[in-house]
C-alpha cells in the first residue's frame, strides 16, 4: 500500500463500480446532465482505481486499514 494511498479495499471497490455505474448512465442521458454524469463517473472512478481522494485529505479521513 502506498503512503498516499487514504482509501480502504472496500471504499475503492464501491468507488470502482459506481464510477462505471455513473458512466454507463451517461450513456443514456443527454445534455448537461450526460456531462455532469460522465465527469463524476470519471472522478469516481479514477480516484478508486489511485486509491487517493483529495477531499479526504482535506478533511482527514483515512479508511485504509492500519
Amino acid at each position: 500500500m502506498n503512503k498516499f494511498q487514504n482509501e480502504g479495499k472496500l471504499d475503492r471497490t464501491v468507488r470502482i463500480i459506481l464510477g462505471f455505474v455513473l458512466l454507463l448512465v451517461s450513456v443514456f442521458v443527454s445534455g448537461v446532465l450526460q456531462i455532469v454524469f460522465y465527469v463524476l463517473g470519471a472522478v469516481v472512478l479514477i480516484t478508486g482505481i489511485i486509491g487517493f481522494c483529495g477531499v479526504y485529505k482535506i478533511l482527514g479521513i483515512n479508511t485504509c486499514a492500519k
